[in-house]
């Protein structure tokens, strides 16, 4: 694992954000389109198809990197990335989600 320094990683804004909306994208088996409310709304592509089901994410409130440089996957602007936690074989990934309820945007830190 590579350190990095302190002001790199105060550069990475962390916010809490729900899920609004879960949708197929035509031709990937693996992606999710999710609209989040980040207190703002965004859509992002995410991996997490073979773990969740569209049901399960709705409503949730989870942890995103809210500053990422957007990327197109699969012609859908990814405009953030959730986090999650995953073995080391990734046969297991696991949300990070808030405890309790906090305000959609709200700075994690």
């Amino acid at each position: 694992m590579d350190n990095i320094t302190f002001d790199d990683f105060i550069k990475t804004d962390l916010r809490v954000a729900e899920i609004k909306a879960c949708e197929d994208i035509e031709g990937a088996d693996k992606l999710y389109k999710l609209t989040i409310d980040v207190g703002e709304e965004r859509t992002i592509a995410a991996g997490i198809k073979q773990y969740y089901t569209k049901e399960e994410l709705v409503g949730k409130k989870i942890a995103v990197v809210a500053n990422l440089e957007p990327r197109k996957l699969r012609g859908i602007m990814s405009h953030g990335m959730l986090l999650a936690a995953s073995n080391e074989d990734h046969s297991s990934i696991v949300l990070l989600t808030v405890e309790k309820d906090i305000p959609n945007g709200s700075k994690i830190s």
